[in-house]
């Protein structure tokens, strides 16, 4: 009994993490160089998604799971925006839509080709506008189908229906400084958001009201993160005054005093926590810390409780985090990080050791799937759902997705009162054949030069590194 108040119990003690070997990570990529605390890669169970580097604009790869390797330099690209891409989010219930958010003030949703990219992708499906400054924060609703958050440095959150491509709740007013980051709860009917004036703030984004806020969170002045976990509770990472990194767990409904606070160490990176809400374990990565510390949270003292570091040599610029129906069972695999370096992602890869090869069902309880639980409409109409949830004892097969399709609603509300319905319909048709003449001439003309524009590009990419080359071989 002694020794059990010692060490406490958990089945998560010896969490294994390992690197793939060389030929298993995606090697030759220039990851971007912006200075933003994103974790600049999305994963799911069929694509790694990585912000990179992008001359004259912002891009991101998307690369099937499978295409490990050198990835060649001329491989497509995600490449719609004008200003580097600071966010990316793949739909939770469609693993072939990913939204972006970037420094051009908009935010695009993307349909992935069901086998990958074989072009580059220049084309959203939809386009949100309506945030003035860059948006640094996409995020999915966890349970409602085409429901997407984003938050910009104008310091507003726009919640769109991506179905209709309209911005229903605009929350401009809550936060007088920078957002740090946003968090869904559960299913969807809070978020929580850390900010630059040190509050951490819980909001009804439906009621477009503030139900409760910290101040001072954390003391020390660098960036926060805030994180609902499964029991509606709150996780933040933040700096002491003295800059100590720390962790505490808040109460929502009394944030008075925090639950649990824990002091960790000195370093000055960002603390990205990443949340397994099956297991109860929250990773936490440090940008440009070259280790993943990983602590249970149990509703015994002290609360949270540190399982283990999984340490390596290089360190990270940012982390993908697969969702659990996309992990292996039969190697007990818990949690698959994709860590980016300055020129490759790599893999790693996290298990609970067992001498048994059935289908461990304490590891795996079931598991959000990928079917929505309300359509957006019935969410902004105040219904709430928990996330349908599937088991993984047979492994999770990825079904077919269907497109997403964006009908833009009101198209004819926005027209001037003079154009009604019936004036646009009996309007001559000829000039309407002229008119469409004229834009297909005009369209031509504008691919052209597009075409023209591109071609130039390349040449002086190739051009550019080449001479790269040179130099590297004159330094050496």
């Amino acid at each position: 009994d002694t020794m059990r108040r010692v060490v406490r119990q958990s089945k998560f003690r010896h969490v294994f993490g390992q690197a793939v070997k060389n030929d298993q990570c995606y090697d030759d990529i220039r990851v971007s160089r912006v200075t933003w605390d994103s974790s600049f890669c999305a994963v799911n169970p069929r694509f790694v998604a990585i912000i990179v580097d992008a001359s004259g604009g912002g891009a991101f790869l998307v690369l099937p799971l499978h295409k490990t390797g050198r990835i060649d330099k001329s491989y497509p690209t995600v490449c719609g925006h004008t200003g580097p891409v600071l966010d990316i989010d793949w739909c939770p219930h469609n693993d072939q839509v990913i939204a972006s958010g970037s420094e051009d003030c908009t935010v695009m949703v993307w349909q992935i080709p069901e086998n990958g990219l074989t072009l580059s992708l220049t084309e959203p499906v939809v386009v949100l506008e309506g945030h003035s400054k860059r948006v640094g924060i996409v995020a999915w609703h966890p349970t409602a189908r085409n429901v997407l958050l984003s938050a910009g440095c104008d310091n507003a959150i726009i919640i769109w229906n991506v179905g209709t491509g309209e911005a229903l709740i605009n929350l401009d007013d809550m936060h007088v400084d920078m957002i740090y980051n946003v968090s869904w709860n559960r299913n969807g009917s809070l978020i929580c958001t850390a900010s630059k004036d040190k509050k951490v703030r819980v909001i009804d984004p439906r009621k477009q009201e503030i139900v409760a806020e910290k101040e001072k969170t954390h003391e020390g002045a660098r960036p926060m993160r805030a994180i609902f976990l499964a029991d509606g509770n709150i996780f933040t990472t933040g700096f002491s005054r003295m800059s100590e990194r720390q962790l505490a767990l808040w109460n929502p409904k009394n944030m008075e005093e925090p639950i649990a606070l824990h002091e960790m160490d000195t370093s000055n990176g960002v603390l990205l926590p990443f949340y397994d809400p099956d297991t109860n374990i929250i990773y936490l990565c440090g940008k440009g810390d070259s280790s993943i510390r990983y602590f249970e949270i149990t509703d015994e003292s002290p609360y949270v409780h540190y399982l283990n570091t999984f340490s390596s040599k290089e360190p990270q610029r940012g982390m993908g985090f697969m969702p659990k129906r996309g992990l292996d069972v039969n190697k007990c695999e818990i949690a698959r990080f994709f860590k980016l370096h300055e020129r490759k992602c790599e893999p790693i890869i996290m298990t609970v050791p067992r001498k048994s090869d059935l289908f461990q069902d304490d590891l795996y309880p079931d598991t959000a799937g990928p079917e929505a639980a309300l359509e957006a409409e019935e969410w902004f109409e105040g219904k709430n759902a928990d996330p349908l949830l599937i088991s993984l004892k047979h492994g999770y097969i990825p079904g077919k997705n269907r497109d997403l399709k964006v009908v833009k609603k009101n198209i004819l509300d926005n027209k001037p009162a003079g154009n009604k319905k019936s004036d646009l319909i009996n309007a001559p048709k000829k000039a309407a054949d002229a008119s469409n003449s004229q834009n297909d001439a005009k369209l031509d003309e504008i691919l052209k030069e597009l075409k023209s524009i591109k071609d130039m590009i390349s040449s002086q990419d190739e051009r550019i590194s080449k001479l790269e080359q040179q130099m590297a071989k004159i330094a050496d």
